[in-house]
């Protein structure tokens, strides 16, 4: 099997974004590459969730550029089978945790005879082997989040999106939640998160992207961020003060 081309880097150009006549997002320029943990971290409402999903391609920007690997790849097709997301509330079908997964695959044009192996291998690599026949839809808050991480696992994608993964979970199911995406990151794939939870970007994160008001303020390493703000803003959402 040939190994599939690099849509690494990400480079996001000039970036806006406008909707009701507002502009969301503000001239945002930023460039990603392979082997980091990329957080997007910022107050509610600073466009963090906007922003991963205009990179995903799930909305078109007003203004400015996406653009990725070196040969700037253009098919959004090849695009979207290199590439997974999973939201704050995952979207499952119908039917058993086995068949969510298999249809993941099925969508990525894995041969029928491979599914049903790779859907397994993919629930136990996120400790639902037990729930493969349990419908989707019945399991927990924090099953159903690993079931989306399953499901983005069984595709090995080169660049996983997490939108606010474990805004609604309890601490046990958010340190599961953590651990599997530690384990996808151990695997090659580059991490872009956003979060609110100043401790889960310091547990997970290797650089920050520091958003507010639409606009990048600040673009670091976690070290740097967190030990020295360089920005007002920042220094007060550290400190957990409020931000208007």
């Amino acid at each position: 099997m040939s190994t599939p081309p690099a849509i690494l880097p990400l480079e996001v150009s000039d970036l806006v974004y406008e909707a009701g006549g507002a502009r969301l997002l503000h001239d945002i320029s930023f460039r990603l590459t392979a082997g980091t943990r990329t957080v997007v971290l910022g107050p509610n409402g600073a466009g963090k969730s906007l922003l991963l999903r205009l990179c995903h391609g799930l909305i078109t920007p007003t203004m400015g550029a996406i653009r990725w690997g070196d040969q700037m790849l253009a098919d959004p097709r090849r695009l979207q089978r290199h590439q997974a997301m999973v939201f704050q509330r995952p979207v499952l079908l119908r039917r058993s945790a086995r068949g969510n997964v298999e249809h993941a695959l099925s969508l990525h044009r894995v041969p029928r005879r491979q599914r049903r192996a790779r859907a397994d291998l993919a629930l136990a690599q996120t400790g639902l082997a037990e729930l493969g026949n349990r419908p989707a839809r019945a399991l927990s808050g924090g099953e159903q989040q690993r079931l989306a991480l399953a499901r983005a696992w069984a595709t090995t994608p080169q660049v996983l999106f997490l939108d606010e993964p474990t805004a609604n979970l309890d601490p046990a199911a958010t340190r599961a939640v953590e651990t599997l995406i530690h384990g996808f990151h151990a695997a090659g794939t580059k991490i872009i998160m956003t979060t609110h939870d100043l401790g889960q970007a310091q547990r997970v994160a290797d650089e920050i992207v520091f958003i507010h008001h639409g606009r990048v303020l600040e673009r670091t390493s976690a070290d740097g961020f967190f030990s020295a703000p360089a920005t007002p803003e920042a220094q007060a959402f550290i400190k957990g003060e409020l931000l208007w």
